[in-house]
């Protein structure tokens, strides 16, 4: 066996049964070889979207791989990357390093991959020989499934791809390593979370990874707490549940909010409890409990009141068991109590909103078509994500899951047209469910020519663009004066783009064609094949915003 097919004899070994990739690379030919199918994308930046949206949708149990050329095949793929690491997101990127031996005597400069992906993976290195390749791919595997998670990439040289493998390749799946929080730190959670008087329970993305949501909802009801999420961490307590607050970037639903800036203690799970520009944000005051399965996440930008290293499922069994104990069987009305509360503040939110989702208005209000989709859809198999900018926004307050995963929320890079590809990975990975992106006109423009990827693959996945032709949320960035130049403005009609591409399409520009569109739509995903809605709306700025005091 060559280096080619020792790596995908490992791919295949790990439950790989899907490589994205862009030629050229050895490791598309030697995966096809044995039913591992190889995905084409038309840019490498949407194939490690693909990738991210598969790899999530598996929980980072099966990761998504992707196989790209060396020089600008690499370079391309910077981005994606670079999202994938902001997110944590576990995933392969095998690059084909071109020949070391010829480039070592020309001085001329060179792409080095694995120096220059360094800052943006959990690990980067260069495979120097064909027989290092399974310890190499091991410690790969390992790096991504274990502790904070993150892409990794292996830079492949020519040398290696043809170089042969003597002997059995000695290779088993790499699991899993969890680690369990200390239990002095777990009887001090218990004692004061019981003790606060407004505690809040913050999850975020480690909930998923780690299938903790129906711990996370035990605890809530235990205790009982509220619970907010971060924006990857939305739906990992389904937001139909009387206990959930929502999830947060720059908007957030009001319960959110009122439940945050009364609170006294917050209890971080699964959480980096990062400080970005789209992500929820802590007030000062308030004493923090913080749990991660990354040590050095604790402390970083928020004082903890009490640390706690651990995989989220082990830390919140631990902390419920100890809760209990000290709690004993007595009884209260803490909870309907809390969940009426929850119910009221909720209530008029939606009230406040309501002229917004019910609107009429021509072009298309954006709250009305997302209030639409929530009533058409079965939203139990509904796999959905945003774009950035506006879509964002607007999708991540109204939008109620009522699964886990079933929500791709990202933002910490926000790369436009990150959406596109994380929709149709989700839909390689979860072939049942519905897989949407809710994307915005700039962003198409960014990666919309890799529709005919999902036209050319059967990746029937559905893509929603609100076009109101200019970059509305990006309006104060630039001097008004730069208006008479139309520097804001786009256009285009992105229905006849996609049939251009080989994907059905619909363009809707009047309310009463909102709700056929979307049956249609879902009709032909049903089918088997993708399709694109374009809805005509207006520039749209009124976000659902809620601030903090303080921030």
């Amino acid at each position: 066996m060559n280096g080619a097919q020792v790596i995908a004899e490992i791919l295949k070994r790990e439950g790989t049964d899907i490589l994205f990739c862009y030629p050229r690379n050895p490791l598309i030919d030697a995966c096809a070889e044995i039913d591992i199918r190889p995905i084409l994308c038309r840019q490498e930046r949407v194939g490690i979207s693909m990738a991210d949206g598969y790899t999530r949708v598996h929980r980072g149990l099966r990761n998504g791989v992707f196989a790209v050329q060396s020089g600008a095949g690499v370079e391309n793929a910077f981005p994606g990357v670079a999202q994938a690491y902001s997110e944590n997101v576990p995933l392969l990127v095998i690059s084909g390093g071109g020949m070391t031996s010829i480039s070592q005597y020309y001085n001329e400069p060179v792409f080095r991959a694995a120096d220059v992906f360094a800052p943006v993976t959990k690990w980067a290195a260069v495979v120097h020989s064909v027989k290092d390749l399974p310890d190499v791919m091991r410690r790969a595997y390992h790096a991504m499934r274990s502790g904070k998670m993150g892409p990794v990439l292996l830079d492949i040289p020519d040398e290696v791809w043809n170089e042969q493998f003597e002997g059995e390749i000695h290779y088993d799946p790499v699991p899993v390593v969890r680690t369990a929080p200390d239990a002095a730190a777990v009887r001090e959670a218990a004692q004061m979370l019981l003790a606060a008087e407004n505690p809040v329970l913050w999850a975020g993305q480690g909930v998923l990874y780690a299938e903790a949501s129906d711990q996370l909802i035990e605890l809530a009801e235990l205790i009982p707490a509220p619970v907010l999420t971060t924006n990857p961490g939305k739906s990992a307590i389904p937001e139909s549940h009387p206990l959930a607050l929502g999830a947060s970037t720059r908007s957030q639903p009001k319960m959110f909010t009122e439940f945050l800036k009364k609170a006294d203690l917050v209890f971080a799970i699964g959480s980096s409890l990062s400080k970005t520009w789209f992500g929820p944000r802590m007030p000062p005051g308030k004493k923090v409990i913080h749990a991660t399965n990354a040590a050095s996440d604790i402390n970083k930008d928020y004082r903890a009141d009490l640390g706690m290293v651990g995989d989220a499922k082990l830390v919140l069994e631990a902390v419920i068991g100890e809760v209990r104990r000290q709690k004993g069987e007595a009884g209260d009305n803490a909870l309907a109590a809390l969940k009426d509360e929850v119910a009221s503040v909720k209530k008029a939110w939606q009230e406040e909103w309501a002229k917004f989702l019910s609107s009429d208005e021509v072009p298309l209000n954006q709250y009305r078509v997302i209030r639409e989709l929530m009533n058409e859809l079965d939203r139990d198999n509904v796999i959905i994500t945003h774009d950035s900018g506006g879509p964002r926004e607007q999708l991540l307050p109204f939008w109620e899951t009522t699964k886990p995963l079933s929500y791709l929320g990202w933002g910490k890079s926000t790369q436009l047209g990150h959406g596109l590809g994380l929709a149709m990975g989700a839909k390689l990975a979860a072939p049942d469910k519905l897989c949407i992106n809710l994307m915005g006109d700039s962003a198409i423009g960014m990666t919309g020519m890799d529709l005919e990827t999902a036209s050319r693959n059967a990746i029937a996945s559905l893509t929603i663009v609100f076009n109101n032709g200019v970059m509305a949320i990006e309006r104060d960035s630039l001097p008004t004066s730069t208006a008479k130049y139309g520097a804001m403005t786009v256009g285009g009609n992105y229905a006849k783009v996609a049939e251009g591409l080989n994907v059905q399409s619909r363009r809707v520009e009047a309310p009463a064609d909102i709700v056929p569109a979307i049956r249609e739509a879902v009709a032909v995903t049903q089918s088997g094949r993708p399709f694109l809605l374009e809805f005509v709306v207006k520039e749209g700025y009124d976000f659902s915003r809620y601030f903090l005091e303080g921030l």
